[in-house]
This record gives structure tokens, sequence and C-alpha cells, in this order.
């Protein structure tokens, strides 16, 4: 009893605690909601005082990027916040006992939709392969969940909904999905855990994980707000950089030279756009405003899916990454079964829509 806390101690220390944690939430929800109502009539008035017109090239893209900076990085500190209260629910380690064991088809589902709400970069991408790996986890199951974790987070999804309504972000959703699922039970048939480097499996899981500790109303806050915190400062940088690439399509690039270079009638739009996704390095919340000005200028949906999906989970630094534990013929053989996928999404949509 040397350790216990008295039981009329408790309430005292941890109702207070979780009141206050409700009152500055629902006011600094409040306040996001005022300031992203009036983020339109802020930025027309900051674009007429800078001497500009909306009719303008000039105008027309410095009112674009005005409107979108503050606007996406609003949108993601919500989003951002909200996916790092419910991550605390999801522990990794959790998710290698969810998935180890698991059947092919199933554990690939599983895993594609545990990628949504995992957290995952492209930094983290070996350390969580061989966990997986030495856990148990079979190396298709892995590959669904490598694949969906970065291309269909929930970053993506909030933005695509608030930028494209509910039908755009469903249709990236569940092509995504569908091309993690597919490629990881592909992966997992073609039987190559021998192309695995071999000092993975000889790595060591360390024995059974610690037991999980439950979360108060406050720990979880908490944890919103770390996790906002720091994926806002590593992604701000590609969030005002693509915002400012497609501030420059908005504004200067013709609707007719867009539309017929990626346009559905040009047959070789979608490897082409497949293929300049693949070696730029960017993720959801930067390309995203990329994609916004390039549908705007008249690009075909699928293309544009195409083009997103690619350097999201094609792109050429996390390969690199990977690389590490994972042999060329792998890599090669991954490349090709993800990039068949994409372009199968880009055609599909390209002739349904």
């Amino acid at each position: 009893m040397s350790g216990t806390v008295p039981l009329d101690v408790v309430p005292h220390r941890k109702e207070p605690a979780a009141w206050r944690e409700a009152a500055v939430l629902a006011a600094a929800l409040a306040a996001w909601g005022l300031g992203y109502w009036r983020l339109a009539p802020a930025a027309g008035r900051l674009t007429a005082a800078l001497g500009l017109s909306p009719q303008t090239p000039l105008g027309s893209a410095v009112g674009f990027f005005l409107y979108e900076v503050p606007k996406v990085l609003l949108l993601l500190t919500l989003v951002v916040f909200g996916v790092g209260v419910v991550r605390s629910f999801f522990a990794p380690e959790r998710t290698r006992r969810i998935l180890a064991g698991r059947r092919e088809t199933a554990g690939s589902v599983l895993a594609a939709l545990l990628g949504v709400v995992t957290p995952f970069c492209s930094c983290s991408a070996v350390p969580l392969f061989i966990g997986f790996v030495t856990a148990g986890v079979p190396l298709g199951v892995t590959f669904s969940f490598l694949l969906s974790a970065p291309m269909v987070n929930e970053v993506a999804l909030a933005l695509l909904l608030a930028l494209f309504g509910w039908k755009v972000a469903a249709l990236y959703a569940g092509t995504g999905l569908a091309v993690a699922v597919a490629a990881g039970i592909v992966i997992g048939r073609l039987r190559l855990e021998g192309w695995v480097e071999p000092w993975v499996y000889a790595v060591k899981t360390g024995g059974e994980a610690p037991p999980e500790v439950r979360l108060r109303f406050a720990d979880r806050v908490t944890a919103g707000r770390d996790a906002m915190r720091e994926i806002l400062a590593r992604v701000w940088p590609f969030v005002v950089g693509g915002i400012a690439v497609g501030a420059g399509i908005h504004g200067y690039v013709p609707q007719d030279f867009m539309a017929s270079f990626m346009g559905r009638e040009a047959w070789w739009s979608v490897p082409l756009a497949v293929a300049i996704g693949i070696p730029l390095y960017s993720n959801a919340a930067g390309i995203v405003p990329v994609v916004q000005a390039l549908l705007g200028k008249g690009a075909a949906l699928g293309t544009v899916l195409a083009f997103m999906m690619s350097v999201i989970a094609l792109s050429l630094p996390e390969l690199v990454i990977l690389r590490k534990v994972l042999s060329v013929r792998l890599i090669a053989v991954f490349v090709a079964v993800v990039g068949a996928g994409i372009l199968a999404v880009g055609y599909l949509f390209n002739l349904v829509l």
C-alpha cells in the first residue's frame, strides 16, 4: 500500500485537468473557425492593397497564394491535431501485434486500413519494415502497410475533402487502398522473402513489448498538440512550396495547354505523369495544392490522381531508404507492381469520368 494514491485524491487531480483541457480546446476551435471564415475576404483585401487585379496573371497567382497558404495550414492544424488524438490509440507495437500471423489477403486489407491512421514517414520506413518482418508479419502484408500509410494518409484525405469535396476524396481513398491491397497480395504470392537483405531476419525484436499505459483525456489532447507541432514543423515548407507552384500554374499556365498536356485525350499523359512524379520529393500537404491548380486548368482527374500517387507512394527518396533492407530486384518488383496499379487507376478514371 506504500505506493498507492488515496482514492479521495484522484478525482480532485483528474477532473479539473480534463475540464481545463476541454475549455481550452473549445476556445481554440472557435478561434480556428473564425479565422477560417475570414480568410477569403482578408486575402482579397491584401491582394488589392498590393495594387494587383485578380484579372491579371500576377494578381491571380498572388491572390491564390495568399488565400491557399493560410487555408491549407489551418486545415492541417485541425486535421493533424485530431489524428494525433486518434493515433494515441494505435501504438506501433499494437499495430504489429494486430498484423502478425494474419492470412495474406485479410492481412493486406487490414494493413492498408491501419496505414491510414498510423504514424509513418519516409525516415521511419526501415525501422517499421524491420519491426513488422521480425514480428512475423508476412512480406506482402508489410508492403500493403508501407504503401497505404503515406499514400492514403489523413492529411491527403482531409485536404482533398476540403478542396474538392467528398467524391474526389472517396475516389482517392478507395483507389489508393485498392492499389495498396493488390500490391501486397501480388508481392506476397511471389514469395520474395529471399530478396530481403539477410541481416534483417537476424535482427532481434527485443522480447515482449512493455504493457500499454491507459491514457487520460488530457494525455490524448497533449498527444494531439505534440503531433500538430511536430508534423507542421516538418511539412510547412512543402506546403508553401507546393502552393507557390500551384499559384504559378493558376496564374500563368494557359488552360488549353494543360488540357492538351494532361487531358484525357492524350493516352501518354498518365505514364508521363507517373514518370514525372517518381523523382519528386513531396508529401500530401505539398502536392495537393499543385493537384488543385492542375485540375483547375483542365487536367484530367485520372492523370492528376496518378501523378499524386506516384509522388507520395513511389518517391525516389523513400526507395533509396528502403534499399537498406531490400535488394535491388525486390525494389524493382515493388515499383513495377505499384506503378502498374497507379497506371490502371489513371486510365480507369480518365475513361469513366
